[in-house]
């Protein structure tokens, strides 16, 4: 299966939302699919840490 363009892909969530949708419903969207694409690639590129080191990090409780 081959990559939708950019373009491709900002038609197809448009089309996806309501026809009430606001600006900020849009660009909260464009948002949370930006936000999955980068963890995905960071993922996949092993950008990776685990949980423990994250509440070590911010001090949290294990």
């Amino acid at each position: 299966m081959e990559p939708r363009s950019i373009k491709e892909e900002a038609r197809r969530l448009i089309d996806r939302l309501p026809e009430n949708s606001t600006w900020d419903d849009l660009m909260y969207e464009i948002y949370v699919k930006q936000a999955i694409e980068a963890g995905l690639a960071d993922s996949q590129a092993d950008r990776v840490i685990s949980v423990e080191q994250v509440r070590k990090h911010f001090r949290l409780p294990e």
